[in-house]
């Protein structure tokens, strides 16, 4: 199978495989844990990563024989820094799994998913927050994308963590009133908040587990209350400020540039809050096309693998019809 493309997304929790020929047909897939080499490391990611090609391989009814394909195009999550893309390029360029590699981080596939040709930003807010451009020259613009230290704000876990704070806060009294003290007590079956902490102190409740406050910091600012907006406001500028610097840089600010938005936390948001985001944003590019895309980022790492090996623009819209995803998608001018 000389002409096909091995995927692949590797995220935080979970990684996807599939196997598309060059004419955008998928012939196997396969789902595992997550793999990002920032969690697991590079070996063990790979060796994950390597299990999945085979299952997807068989998935297909192929003999895994190496090399498996022309081509391999992988996105994972926490490769944040060129450092680490030429580390795991160079560890699976070891394993022979086709004659050109592309490795990148996953937000390029979320973007190439989303927009018609691959040019435009994209911001995925998923457990973490990320934003990458990519100019109609090629040029790209990035940000390191490793947390607090390199000044970001926002993510599943990080609204969570905010989630829970102002709740102790109101709780104990050193913060306002605020309906995020019910709603996380009822989250979690609990008569004190501080139980939630004590838990999460003594390791009986993982730190993941605050993510899952996400949507309930929404549902609690969509009923007014105040506490609970001010932060969705800050998220709100923040994914406002990420999309604008990327447009600015790229000079994207005239035409109507794509920009993509991604990950759980955004597709899972009401649409005010994504109308907001616009507003904002439109502020820097007023003609800017707006889409939320739910749609598995590994059918932007195959699209990516399929612009690498030259397929035809059917083969392309073959694969997006199987798969699907944008759900929603705006062309509003600037005065809304």
């Amino acid at each position: 199978m000389t002409d096909l493309v091995v995927a692949i997304d590797g995220g935080n929790s979970k990684t996807d495989v599939l196997l598309v020929d060059a004419t955008g047909t998928v012939l196997g897939e396969a789902r595992g844990p997550g793999a990002s080499p920032q969690n697991v490391g590079v070996a063990a990611c790979v060796e994950t990563l390597e299990r999945l090609v085979l299952a997807a391989h068989e998935d297909a009814g192929l003999a895994a024989e190496r090399p498996f394909g022309v081509h391999t195009s992988a996105y994972l999550a926490g490769l944040d820094l060129p450092r680490e893309e030429e580390v795991l390029h160079a560890a699976l360029t070891a394993r022979g799994w086709s004659p050109s590699l592309t490795v990148g981080n996953d937000t390029f596939a979320l973007l190439r998913a989303g927009t018609s040709s691959g040019t435009g930003v994209a911001v995925v807010c998923g457990a973490g927050i990320n934003c990458v451009g990519v100019g109609p020259d090629g040029r790209v613009h990035r940000f390191p994308a490793l947390g607090r230290i390199s000044g970001d704000w926002g993510g599943g876990a990080h609204l969570g963590e905010e989630a829970l704070w102002w709740a102790v806060r109101a709780e104990d009294g050193r913060g306002p009133s605020t309906a995020l003290l019910p709603a996380v007590k009822a989250h979690f079956g609990v008569d004190s908040v501080v139980e939630v902490v004590h838990r999460l102190h003594f390791g009986e409740l993982r730190g993941p587990v605050l993510n899952e406050l996400c949507p309930v910091l929404f549902d609690v600012a969509a009923t007014g209350d105040e506490v609970a907006q001010e932060v969705v406001d800050r998220l709100v500028e923040e994914v406002s400020v990420l999309a604008g610097v990327s447009l600015r840089e790229l000079g994207l600010t005239g035409g109507s540039p794509e920009v993509i938005l991604g990950g759980g936390v955004l597709t899972g948001v009401a649409e005010p809050v994504i109308a907001e985001i616009e507003r904002r944003c439109r502020k820097v590019a007023p003609h800017a096309v707006f889409r939320v895309v739910d749609v598995a980022p590994v059918v932007g790492a195959a699209l990516l693998g399929l612009d690498a090996i030259g397929a035809d623009v059917a083969a392309k819209e073959r694969l997006r019809l199987v798969s699907g995803g944008v759900v929603s998608e705006s062309r509003r001018d600037s005065d809304g």
